[in-house]
Protein backbone atom coordinates (compact mmCIF):
# COMPACT_ATOMS: atom_id res chain seq x y z
CA UNK A 1 0.00 0.00 0.00
CA UNK A 2 1.16 3.53 -0.75
CA UNK A 3 0.92 4.67 2.88
CA UNK A 4 3.19 1.82 3.93
CA UNK A 5 5.77 2.90 1.35
CA UNK A 6 5.64 6.48 2.65
CA UNK A 7 6.14 5.28 6.22
CA UNK A 8 9.05 3.07 5.11
CA UNK A 9 10.68 5.95 3.20
CA UNK A 10 10.47 8.21 6.24
CA UNK A 11 11.85 5.45 8.47
CA UNK A 12 14.73 4.88 6.05
CA UNK A 13 15.42 8.63 5.91
CA UNK A 14 15.50 8.78 9.70
CA UNK A 15 17.76 5.73 9.89
CA UNK A 16 20.08 7.30 7.33
CA UNK A 17 20.13 10.48 9.36
CA UNK A 18 21.00 8.56 12.51
CA UNK A 19 23.70 6.60 10.66
CA UNK A 20 25.23 9.85 9.46
CA UNK A 21 24.92 11.30 12.97
CA UNK A 22 22.51 13.98 11.79
CA UNK A 23 19.95 15.11 14.34
CA UNK A 24 16.40 13.81 13.92
CA UNK A 25 13.30 15.84 14.65
CA UNK A 26 10.25 14.87 16.58
CA UNK A 27 7.34 14.84 14.15
CA UNK A 28 5.61 17.78 15.88
CA UNK A 29 8.69 19.96 15.34
CA UNK A 30 7.70 20.28 11.69
CA UNK A 31 4.53 22.20 12.56
CA UNK A 32 3.20 25.35 14.16
CA UNK A 33 0.07 24.53 16.14
CA UNK A 34 -1.61 27.95 15.96
CA UNK A 35 -4.91 26.54 17.23
CA UNK A 36 -6.79 23.26 17.17
CA UNK A 37 -8.18 24.39 13.81
CA UNK A 38 -4.97 25.80 12.32
CA UNK A 39 -1.86 23.63 11.98
CA UNK A 40 0.77 24.92 9.59
CA UNK A 41 4.13 23.75 8.37
CA UNK A 42 6.92 25.58 10.20
CA UNK A 43 8.41 28.55 8.36
CA UNK A 44 5.44 28.49 6.00
CA UNK A 45 1.89 29.73 5.66
CA UNK A 46 0.81 26.36 4.27
CA UNK A 47 -1.59 24.39 6.44
CA UNK A 48 -1.47 20.63 6.75
CA UNK A 49 -4.92 20.51 5.14
CA UNK A 50 -3.42 21.76 1.88
CA UNK A 51 -0.82 19.00 1.77
CA UNK A 52 -3.24 16.31 2.90
CA UNK A 53 -5.88 17.40 0.38
CA UNK A 54 -3.32 16.98 -2.40
CA UNK A 55 -2.22 13.61 -1.01
CA UNK A 56 -5.53 12.04 0.03
CA UNK A 57 -8.12 13.60 -2.28
CA UNK A 58 -6.04 14.30 -5.40
CA UNK A 59 -3.82 11.23 -5.08
CA UNK A 60 -0.61 13.16 -5.63
CA UNK A 61 2.73 11.71 -4.56
CA UNK A 62 4.86 13.51 -1.97
CA UNK A 63 7.30 14.43 -4.76
CA UNK A 64 4.51 15.99 -6.83
CA UNK A 65 3.27 17.94 -3.83
CA UNK A 66 6.77 19.29 -3.10
CA UNK A 67 7.03 20.41 -6.74
CA UNK A 68 3.67 22.19 -6.57
CA UNK A 69 4.48 23.95 -3.27
CA UNK A 70 8.08 24.94 -3.79
CA UNK A 71 8.33 26.86 -0.52
CA UNK A 72 8.28 23.60 1.44
CA UNK A 73 10.63 20.66 1.36
CA UNK A 74 9.95 17.05 0.49
CA UNK A 75 10.84 16.25 4.09
CA UNK A 76 8.02 18.54 5.28
CA UNK A 77 5.57 16.79 2.95
CA UNK A 78 6.59 13.38 4.29
CA UNK A 79 6.37 14.70 7.86
CA UNK A 80 2.82 15.89 7.21
CA UNK A 81 1.80 12.52 5.80
CA UNK A 82 3.45 10.69 8.71
CA UNK A 83 1.73 13.00 11.20
CA UNK A 84 -1.57 12.14 9.51
CA UNK A 85 -0.83 8.39 9.62
CA UNK A 86 0.12 8.55 13.31
CA UNK A 87 -2.88 10.71 14.26
CA UNK A 88 -5.47 9.56 11.75
CA UNK A 89 -8.57 10.07 13.90
CA UNK A 90 -7.60 13.58 15.07
CA UNK A 91 -6.36 14.74 11.67
CA UNK A 92 -9.41 13.28 9.91
CA UNK A 93 -11.64 15.33 12.23
CA UNK A 94 -9.43 18.37 11.53
CA UNK A 95 -9.86 17.82 7.77
CA UNK A 96 -13.63 17.31 8.12
CA UNK A 97 -13.91 20.59 10.05
CA UNK A 98 -11.80 22.36 7.41
CA UNK A 99 -14.05 21.12 4.59
CA UNK A 100 -17.23 22.03 6.48
CA UNK A 101 -15.85 25.49 7.25
CA UNK A 102 -15.13 26.00 3.54
CA UNK A 103 -18.69 24.98 2.63
CA UNK A 104 -20.14 27.37 5.24
CA UNK A 105 -17.98 30.27 4.02
CA UNK A 106 -18.94 29.70 0.36
CA UNK A 107 -22.63 29.52 1.27
CA UNK A 108 -22.35 32.69 3.36
CA UNK A 109 -20.63 34.45 0.47
CA UNK A 110 -23.30 33.23 -1.95
CA UNK A 111 -26.09 34.54 0.30
CA UNK A 112 -24.32 37.81 1.12
CA UNK A 113 -21.79 38.56 -1.62
CA UNK A 114 -19.18 41.24 -1.03
CA UNK A 115 -19.91 44.60 -2.69
CA UNK A 116 -17.18 44.11 -5.27
CA UNK A 117 -18.82 40.88 -6.47
CA UNK A 118 -22.13 42.68 -6.94
CA UNK A 119 -20.39 45.50 -8.81
CA UNK A 120 -18.68 43.00 -11.14
CA UNK A 121 -22.00 41.26 -11.75
CA UNK A 122 -23.65 44.58 -12.69
CA UNK A 123 -20.77 45.48 -15.04
CA UNK A 124 -21.05 42.05 -16.73
CA UNK A 125 -24.81 42.55 -17.26
CA UNK A 126 -24.20 46.03 -18.72
CA UNK A 127 -21.47 44.76 -21.06
CA UNK A 128 -23.68 41.90 -22.29
CA UNK A 129 -26.55 44.36 -22.92
CA UNK A 130 -24.23 46.66 -24.90
CA UNK A 131 -22.90 43.75 -26.99
CA UNK A 132 -26.42 42.54 -27.80
CA UNK A 133 -27.80 45.99 -28.58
Amino acid sequence: MYCDRVHKKITICKQMSIGQSMPTKQITEYFNFLSSEDIRLKDSRIGIETILYEYIDCGRSPEEIAQIYQTISLEQVYATILYYLQNKETVSAYMKNWIEHGHRMREQQRLDPPPVSEKLRQLRIERQATQQG
